[in-house]
């Protein structure tokens, strides 16, 4: 497979035979354990990836929308090129299946190991895997871990193993949506080592630091506080931002032409200035955690991280209060259309979206709620399917006509507004996504509250 190839982001691997025997073994069930099977099964290697098999059918169907990622699963799983494996209780026993079987089966090696952390966790005692890693007789074998922990975590791992090959990946290139090919071309590759300059014991994972648009190489502790400061740095643009719509709005200024503006000056730059309702998912939000309590620990007070945090919780209320003020209080018993469910456009998880303190709010005035949400549709029904007021439709437009009011929370850019027949109904739009262009607001009939925006 050519750098060319692996560069092309219409590649499409093709059923054919493995290029060589080597066996990756993957320890871990979250999106970033799937990603990297697949990657590696794309790379030409054989994947034996062991889970806690109820949780990893889980999570495959909550990220059904990865469908591209799913269909490479499927078809890498049909050629034994990933082969998943029950997690057992402990380390010793995963570890003598390969001493035992070296060469395994068809004359194959082992040539890593990659532990998820926050999937082994609740498994296999921290104490009792090392020990298992450092008795073993493969200590000229990579050792790569994932995820993420507390400062310096990591890198304390790393010392407690007695082998010199030990590495930390960051997934901070990890897009939800398109997670294959943003882990097959990462934007940032950040590789952690215990040993310095030993990357050339990752021959396996040669294409993606070639491929990446920027990679940086240093030890763990190093590594992991920049995973941890490039996350709170996109946590604290987008609570600015929040922050000065507030502002926007009392001046009358568009905040969207305000961070198209800002973009424009390299020392800004145009990533994560968009105002909305705020940041969600698992990534952010479990980074702030883990540095609030790495400050309480070391006795820090860290006044600007307690304010991005309290912004962006604080954020993900106000398109009600705008609605509540909008109809002076009086909305009991209303019927409200809301778009988009999930915490980004182009993802189908619901995690820390703004949906749910919105649909609480609603709810509590038994107002009805028609939510059309494609890629969250699954996870709402799960989550709400008891709930009366609810009812999840299968198009943006059905039931319009039933509707007081609508909201958007999360909508992609590749689906077109249909603002004629937004009008013909001239119901008020509360946008918290600031979906809507300048022009799309202008023409509308009806009355548009955004976030820092307004008709």
């Amino acid at each position: 497979m050519s750098a060319d190839t692996l560069h092309n982001h219409n590649y499409e691997p093709q059923s054919q035979d493995v290029k060589n025997n080597e066996v990756c073994v993957l320890i871990g069930h979250s999106i970033e354990a799937i990603t990297s099977a697949v990657v590696l099964a794309s790379l030409g290697h054989y994947v034996h990836l062991y889970a806690d098999e109820e949780v990893l059918s889980q999570q495959l169907q909550q990220y059904g929308f990865e469908h591209h990622l799913q269909a490479l699963w499927q078809m890498y799983g049909q050629q034994k090129q990933i082969i998943s494996h029950a997690l057992p209780e402990s380390a010793d026993a995963l570890i003598q299946r390969y001493e035992a079987m070296s060469p395994i089966d068809e004359k194959k090696t082992v040539s890593l190991y990659w532990l998820f952390l926050d999937s082994i966790k609740p498994v296999w005692v921290e104490d009792n895997w090392i020990t298992a890693f450092n008795h073993s007789h493969q200590q000229n074998l990579p050792l790569i871990m994932s995820g993420i922990e507390q400062l310096g975590a990591v890198s304390a791992l790393s010392k407690r193993l007695q082998r010199a090959w030990v590495y930390y990946v960051p997934f901070v290139f990890l897009q939800d949506g398109d997670a294959y090919s943003s882990m097959l071309n990462p934007s940032l590759w950040l590789l952690g080592e215990k040993t310095s300059d030993s990357s050339q014991h990752l021959e396996l994972l040669k294409p993606l630091m070639q491929h990446a648009r920027a990679a940086h190489h240093a030890d763990i502790a190093t590594i992991e506080f920049a995973r941890s400061s490039i996350m709170a740095m996109l946590a604290t643009r987008v609570s600015f931002m929040n922050e000065m719509s507030r502002l926007a709005d009392s001046q009358q200024v568009d905040i969207q032409q305000v961070s198209h503006i800002m973009g424009l000056d390299k020392r800004v730059g145009s990533s994560y200035l968009q105002a909305g309702w705020g940041f969600g998912g698992n990534t952010l939000p479990t980074e702030l955690i883990e540095l609030q309590q790495a400050s309480q620990k070391h006795s820090l007070d860290m006044p600007l991280l307690q304010s991005v945090m309290h912004i962006n919780e604080d954020q993900k209320e106000l398109i009600f209060r705008k609605f509540w003020q909008y109809f002076d209080g009086f909305i009991d018993n209303k019927t409200v259309m809301i778009w988009g469910g999930s915490y980004k456009a182009g993802s189908g998880r619901t995690a820390d979206s703004a949906i749910h303190p919105l649909l609480a709010l609603l709810w509590s005035y038994n107002i009805r709620t028609l939510v059309y949400s494609d890629k969250a549709q699954s996870e709402l029904a799960a989550l709400y399917g008891q709930q009366p007021l609810l009812h999840l439709i299968t198009s943006p437009y059905q039931q319009l006509n039933e509707a007081q009011a609508i909201f958007i929370i999360s909508w992609s850019a590749d689906d077109q507004l249909d603002v004629a027949q937004l009008s013909q109904q001239a119901m008020p739009i509360f946008d918290a996504q600031n979906a809507l262009t300048r022009s799309q607001i202008d023409s509308l009939l009806g009355d548009y509250m955004g976030i820092g925006r307004a008709k």
